[in-house]
């Protein structure tokens, strides 16, 4: 029998190594299994490493990705602007970057991720003027911890590292010096410094097709010290009255002033991932100008090609527009996922999309996400209880030759699951063969409720567990969502004057609904996790249960 490569690499990898392991332990999980950090992987040849096939916007079509070294990847991401909430239809490209990572560690490649983080920017400014913050970084450093909060509760895998623009200031200047000295570069009679669109050969053809008759400008205003309208700003020079002390600098080459938009992550990428990487992310909506521009910069200062493969992700859309803050229709992630099962819901509802295409955020989307979810919770949960209740069954190995479940529908899951992430991360493919374990083991456990006489194959349920738990390395969605630190106070003051917080009364009403469908193992799971949660629920014949804290 031909196995999928999760079984093939567990057989045959004796050790593992883990570096800098970042550990989250799967709740509820019968052997504990962990989430290793992308620098962690199974002491696999690259040779074994089975090929993955991704859209290049490069080339504008599916390709075989070529890592420069045989199983190692190196991943850069474009991050936020750290001056408000990211909102949901930022959080997709975060997703699709969490994606992206967690199929090449599946497949065990070692993944190097870097996503940057822009501290200095027109928007951070002005914010910081209008709200008369003194010191930028209050601002800054707000929204940061506030965005990794939001990562941590959508279960995404930390990059390696997140390197803050405001902190590579001086790889920036040389790399405009670089460009200069190559004839990509000149400065302004203001000090501000520009790159020189018509000196470089390409510019703007390898990601977008740009109509040059049609364009004005590529940058956020227009500026008539450039000598051409295409010229975008690498370095802006300080205005009195209009920018900031604390968000300017200089050398003695480089007037006082502060970085252009896209200068950022080409110095961060070259410094962290060097001349060329691997994989490049973002939102459609930064083909141009912003990677047209790294590009530019990147390979304008190295000579060398800057990324060989560009992955875009779709927009998610509310109400068939894009969503945006300049549109002013926006959700954060708070407000639009207020409660933890609504924040798994948007976590699987992006997972099990294709990401190239748009995503509609709307409420039918997000029910159905819940549902799925709800259903695929319920037979987890139904089979661990199930084995928790084993006497030794789902261990005996004689009975696992007869076992079809374990020897024919379980594998051919995983196969298909495999060959649909192979395939450019078709993840309603990959999506598709989760259920089809979900349904396997809801009609295992319909035929024997139908016949006492009848025993569950255990050793088929426990292979259905595993199954289901390799594959949640790349779905991500059995996990807890953590508290923000808003919700830890708020707790710790309910706990203070006695009230029952609203993800208990969430688990107590769904636990009561569990009930009068006479669905028993979901409502003793959901009785074990408010215990968990330091609650204990009392059920009143004819009235509503009664829930008080376990002193």
């Amino acid at each position: 029998m031909k196995f999928p490569a999760s079984i093939a690499t567990a057989m045959s990898a004796l050790t593992f190594s883990v570096v800098n392991a970042w550990v989250t332990m799967v709740p509820s999980h019968p052997n504990n299994k962990l989430l290793l950090h992308a620098s962690s992987v199974a002491e696999t040849t690259a040779t074994e490493l089975p090929e993955i096939v991704l859209f290049n916007s490069k080339s504008r079509s599916k390709e075989p990705l070529k890592p420069l070294q045989p199983g190692k990847v190196s991943l850069y991401t474009c991050g936020p602007t750290v001056y408000d909430f990211a909102h949901v239809g930022n959080f997709r490209a975060f997703l699709t970057y969490d994606l992206i990572k967690r199929v090449l560690l599946y497949f065990g490649y070692d993944v190097t991720h870097i996503c940057n983080l822009t501290d200095v920017d027109d928007k951070i400014i002005n914010r910081a003027n209008e709200q008369g913050i003194d010191n930028i970084l209050d601002l800054t450093t707000k929204y940061e911890e506030l965005f990794l909060q939001d990562l941590k509760a959508l279960n995404v895998i930390p990059a390696n590292e997140y390197p803050r623009a405001t902190e590579h200031i001086p790889e920036m200047m040389e790399m405009i010096l670089k460009l200069e000295e190559n004839g990509l570069a000149y400065e302004s009679s203001d000090g501000s410094w520009w790159f020189a669109t018509d000196k470089k050969e390409g510019y703007g053809e390898q990601l977008v097709n740009l109509n040059w008759d049609e364009m004005e400008t590529t940058e956020r205003g227009e500026n008539e010290l450039k000598r051409a309208p295409q010229d975008f700003c690498l370095w802006k020079a300080f205005k009195p009255g209009v920018d900031r002390e604390d968000a300017a600098w200089e050398s003695s080459r480089i007037k006082k002033g502060r970085p252009g938009w896209h200068l950022e992550c080409s110095a961060m990428s070259r410094k962290f991932l060097g001349d060329t990487i691997d994989i490049h992310g973002g939102g459609v909506d930064l083909k141009f100008p912003h990677h047209e521009n790294e590009i530019a910069q990147s390979e304008g200062a190295s000579g060398c090609v800057f990324c060989n493969c560009w992955v875009h992700n779709g927009f998610v859309n509310i109400n068939e527009e894009k969503m945006s803050k300049s549109l002013g229709n926006f959700l954060t992630l708070r407000g639009a996922c207020p409660k933890s099962t609504d924040v798994r819901a948007y976590r699987y509802l992006v997972m099990s999309s294709l990401y190239r295409n748009s995503l509609s955020f709307k409420p039918q989307a997000m029910d159905a996400a819940k549902s799925a979810l709800k259903r695929i919770d319920k037979v987890r949960e139904q089979i661990i209880q199930t084995l928790k209740n084993d006497d030794g069954g789902s261990e005996d190995t004689s009975t696992k030759d007869i076992s079809v479940l374990a020897n024919e529908q379980v594998p051919k899951a995983l196969e298909n699951f495999e060959a649909a992430l192979k395939d450019d991360l078709s993840m309603p493919r990959a999506s598709s063969s989760l259920f089809s374990l979900v349904k396997v083991a809801e009609k295992e456990f319909k035929r024997v409720s139908k016949d006492e006489t009848e025993s569950l194959d255990l050793v088929g349920l426990k292979s259905i567990l595993d199954a289901m738990h390799e594959m949640d390395k790349v779905f991500g969605i059995f996990y807890d969502v953590p508290a923000t630190k808003e919700e830890e106070e708020k707790a710790m003051k309910d706990a203070d004057d006695g009230s029952i917080p609203e993800d208990v009364l969430d688990l107590v009403q769904q636990r009561a609904q569990a009930k009068e469908t006479k669905d028993w193992d979901l409502a003793d799971s959901l009785r074990s996790r408010i215990t968990e949660l330091g609650f204990a629920v009392k059920d009143v014949k004819g009235g509503d249960p009664v829930v008080s804290r376990i002193e």
